[in-house]
């Protein structure tokens, strides 16, 4: 790990800023991300503080793998962050407002997997991670972006603050899923019963499950392997709706169903 007093200094300083709920702020300047090996070197360190907290990691989500998500923040490339354990959640699901500083909803397709893919295997491609693919589902991710200002956001910084996971909402596993044409499949969200947004699945990189195998792969480049039974969420293909207490979102795809958050 390069610059270990840097990435400690940033994960420390990420992690105080969590536990005191703290409006975001962007990681000093001696020691911000100088590229993405150090933001997710960064992130790593970040993990191993939050993990006595809120548990293992379950699995991973992919953020900004749809030209609406770039857009959004500014940051032409994808990045992955952790799930943990104790933000799992199954639709329908009531979260508590009180429990985020600025709570958002993203409208994504997730992976169950069903086979590790690991490290030594790679590179992988679509039909080679489609074998570890035990279910899909509809889903929301949580983030918490703690009112950070979009106009100025160095994204580095976001990725090495775990892509701002906050926890995943899913729906039913669909396990015969492999007839569904996940490319064309299309996904309207609702806030209070109201439009709030739609895209396809082919919005994600193209196909969710070239997400799943960016993901693998760029794992595989830090020796790190994908396991049997994690949760992969592969990118929203919504930009992110953020949430007001006494708000209900809804999220259905084609052929994979749907899922249901409230805010109270």
């Amino acid at each position: 790990m390069a610059g270990g007093n840097r990435v400690q200094r940033a994960a420390q300083f990420l992690y105080e800023a969590h536990q005191a709920r703290a409006a975001y702020q962007p990681l000093p300047d001696d020691f911000a991300p100088r590229d993405i090996d150090e933001a997710y070197d960064m992130q790593e360190a970040f993990h191993q503080l939050l993990i006595p907290g809120r548990g293992e990691i379950v699995g991973y989500k992919i953020a900004l793998t749809t030209p609406v998500m770039q857009q959004m923040v500014g940051f032409g490339h994808p990045c992955s962050g952790a799930v943990f354990a104790s933000r799992f959640h199954h639709s329908p699901v009531i979260v508590k407002a009180s429990d985020y500083v600025h709570i958002g909803a993203e409208c994504e397709i997730a992976v169950l997997l069903s086979a590790d893919l690991p490290a030594e295997s790679s590179p992988y491609d679509r039909k080679a991670v489609s074998g570890a693919v035990g279910a899909l589902m509809p889903a929301f991710e949580l983030v918490d972006d703690r009112g950070a200002d979009y106009s100025d956001l160095f994204f580095l910084g976001v990725a090495a603050d775990n892509a701002w996971n906050a926890g995943i909402v899913l729906g039913e596993q669909v396990t015969d899923w492999r007839g569904i044409d996940l490319v064309t499949a299309s996904g309207v969200m609702t806030i209070n019963g109201q439009p709030a947004g739609e895209g396809k699945g082919g919005d994600v990189l193209g196909h969710p499950l070239d997400a799943l195998a960016w993901l693998a792969n760029t794992l595989a480049r830090r020796g790190q392997s994908l396991k049997k039974d994690m949760i992969v969420m592969t990118g929203s293909i919504v930009s992110t709706k953020f949430l007001n207490q006494g708000d209900e979102a809804h999220f259905q795809i084609d052929e994979l169903g749907e899922v249901r958050l409230k805010v109270e």
